[in-house]
């Protein structure tokens, strides 16, 4: 482990000094190869003159610092907290050596900029006058905030753990001491390595989070609750265990599906240029946070939870066995062969076809079987087809952004089979029928009124979407990221499944 400690106060006969140097003793009997940085010691001007710091040159000392930061596994700061942040010496330092193109870059993708700084670990050894406690709840520590977030994580570094000592003013010798042997211990800490397990576990927990999107499963809760309502089931829905049962038998499909979209889409999302909010998978194989073996064994792991709640789901429900593995198989089927072979719909020019139809009837009808109701019948039908219909628009706008990189993989999505202005034109003629379908079966009154006061919200909302579409086929712009239009379908859907959940509920 290379191990690079910086001294950020201007003297080095400070307690911070004597704290740095406690920390490199501790380093150094855990075994790392250690290099020290007192800025005090260098030569440079602290001020950027140019637009950015990139265009300024760097002074022989901060060559080389930046040197030892390349160089370095885990960078230690060591300085104090003046007026709750770090010192002109080691701010006007960070503002010179963190320039672009080697701490950072921009990034069409994600927040528009990507730390170049990765697999670097850090840790703050900084001390105060204000006691550590009142620091930390009263003022929020500005100072390791912009250090650990702002600064260090900003340029990809993680994890950046801290020590805070103070109050200095009010400190005597005995305690003084008793900061140094605690600097040394963390220094000596690093025999056990640069990560904690606990800091692993919660690196990989949220991970885990990213990976299964789960931004994305309300709406199959909302489609699944309405077939649920729509059945009308006796022992009521929200406190019948099947209800609850069939949600689990859901969430762990879609938690199979998202991971195998993970594995299979792998090289398009590599390849993504405009990945975002909504489109571009969760990343999390492309930057390292995951391993394709840790996301296969998450497939198997929800795929047998899935078969175990299909069980304990036939046991419960009043619906057949029979219809019931009939219906899961089928929306398996579909589900899994979104990117899975042998199908891969979204290879094919059936991916949203597959999306609005999983994400609407299927789901909807699993709602309606399970409680009990004859699959038969045209209401579930009928409840799922606006929206369907409106799902149509943002699973095919999504295609835009990563057009290129679906292309380059051979994804033939609407947005690579008919281009920019055809999935465009999709997305305005489905958002127009998603409208017009809602507000037929409103005033037709034969869904049960689920859709009663849908022209309210959907008429407003589905012509700013379709004038937000038109502008942007009158822009023909280079593939991009579409966040703003995203949002805005994506909002749309929202109606289709809300006001029947509202209109159900109060029957």
């Amino acid at each position: 482990m290379n191990v690079l400690v910086i001294l950020g106060h201007p003297r080095t006969d400070s307690l911070c000094g004597a704290l740095a140097d406690a920390y490199c003793d501790g380093a150094r009997a855990a075994g790392v190869d250690l290099k020290r940085l007192d800025l005090s010691t260098l030569v440079f001007d602290p001020n950027v003159h140019m637009p950015s710091p990139s265009q300024q040159p760097l002074e022989a000392d901060l060559n080389a610092a930046q040197s030892l930061v390349d160089w370095a596994d885990h960078l230690v700061f060591v300085y104090p907290t003046w007026w709750g942040t770090m010192p002109a010496l080691l701010k006007g330092f960070l503002d010179r050596i963190m320039t672009p193109g080697f701490a950072f870059r921009t990034s069409e993708g994600g927040t528009g900029y990507e730390g170049l700084l990765q697999g670097r670990s850090a840790e703050l050894i900084t001390t105060m006058d204000t006691p550590p406690l009142v620091h930390r709840l009263l003022y929020r520590q500005p100072g390791k905030n912009a250090m650990a977030r702002a600064t260090l994580g900003f340029c990809g570094i993680w994890p950046v753990r801290s020590l805070m000592f103070g109050s200095v003013r009010h400190s005597d010798t005995a305690q003084r001491e008793a900061w140094l042997s605690r600097a040394y211990a963390a220094g000596r800490r690093l025999a056990q390595g640069r990560i904690g397990a606990g800091e692993w576990l919660a690196h990989k927990a949220g991970a885990w989070l990213r990976a299964l999107r789960l931004q994305f499963y309300p709406m199959t809760w909302v489609a699944y609750t309405v077939g649920a309502l729509a059945a009308g089931p006796e022992a009521g829905v929200f406190g019948n265990p099947v209800f609850w049962v069939g949600y689990l038998c859901l969430f762990l499909l879609e938690v199979a599906t998202v991971l195998v979209n993970e594995l299979v889409d792998y090289g398009t999302d590599r390849n993504n240029r405009f990945y975002g909010p909504f489109t571009g998978g969760s990343r999390v194989l492309v930057e390292g946070q995951l391993s394709k073996r840790e996301v296969r064994l998450g497939v198997v792991t929800a795929s047998m939870g899935f078969l175990v709640a299909v069980a304990w789901l036939v046991s419960l429900s009043p619906a057949g066995p029979m219809t019931l593995l009939i219906v899961f198989g089928a929306l398996a089927i579909l589900a899994i062969g979104y990117t899975a072979p042998p199908l891969k719909l979204s290879y094919r020019s059936l991916g949203e076809v597959d999306v609005a139809l999983t994400h609407s009837v299927g789901v909807l009808l699993c709602g309606y079987v399970f409680l009990g109701a004859d699959w038969r019948d045209p209401l579930p039908w009928l409840l799922s087809l606006p929206l369907l219909l409106a799902i149509v628009p943002s699973i095919t706008l999504s295609g835009i952004p990563d057009l290129e990189s679906d292309a380059a993989e051979s994804k033939r999505t609407i947005a690579v089979r008919l281009g920019t202005s055809g999935a465009l034109w999709v997305a305005l003629v489905c958002t127009l029928l998603a409208a017009g379908a809602g507000v037929a079966l409103q005033f037709m009154g034969i869904v049960n009124d689920a859709y009663a006061g849908i022209v309210y919200v959907a008429i407003p909302h589905g012509i700013w979407l379709a004038w937000l579409l038109w502008r942007e086929l009158g822009r023909r712009r280079p593939p991009g990221r579409i966040d703003g239009l995203m949002g805005v379908s994506l909002g749309y859907v929202l109606w289709f499944g809300l006001i029947p959940l509202f209109n159900l509920t109060l029957r």
